[in-house]
């Protein structure tokens, strides 16, 4: 099975935080080049560092909520304490796509709901997925990222 998972880091050493937790990942496929950009906050929340993110492509035998277990134990082992939404983190996996099948239970929903929406997502994974059509939209991801503002994404 074929996973696309985004990858984020605003608090610690975001680069080499992210760096281990690929290599904690199962069979990585393709990995994009890392991006800065700002965080995004809930209003009135105080400023946050900006992100390091990326996005990679896994290859695994583990069912969708399997890897999204494992996708958070990776995260709590890096820091990651959940307070409110959107708030600065250590690391951050979200499951994006799995091959071409929808998903939804009250934990889980492939595709990511929010990823078309997102510049700090599309773009990464444009770079190494650019062909991978949503599979509700029926767009590639080089068309998603087409229709974002991808001026806060800086390639480092």
């Amino acid at each position: 099975m074929k996973y696309a998972i985004a990858l984020g880091s605003n608090l610690g050493d975001s680069q080499a935080i992210l760096e281990s937790a690929l290599g904690r990942l199962e069979t990585v496929i393709a990995r994009s080049s890392w991006y800065q950009t700002k965080a995004v906050t809930l209003p009135d929340s105080p400023p946050q560092p900006d992100y390091l993110n990326g996005c990679a492509i896994l290859e695994t035998s583990l069912e969708p909520l399997d890897l999204l277990a494992k996708l958070q134990q990776i995260e709590a082992e890096f820091g990651r304490i959940r307070h409110q939404k959107w708030d600065a983190r250590t690391l951050d996996l979200d499951i994006l796509l799995f091959d071409d099948v929808v998903f939804q239970t009250k934990t889980l929903c492939i595709p990511h709901p929010r990823m078309s929406d997102r510049a700090f997502v599309l773009v990464p994974l444009a770079e190494i997925a650019p062909d991978w059509r949503h599979p509700q939209l029926n767009r590639s991801i080089a068309e998603l990222a087409q229709f974002v503002d991808g001026s806060g994404v800086r390639k480092l």
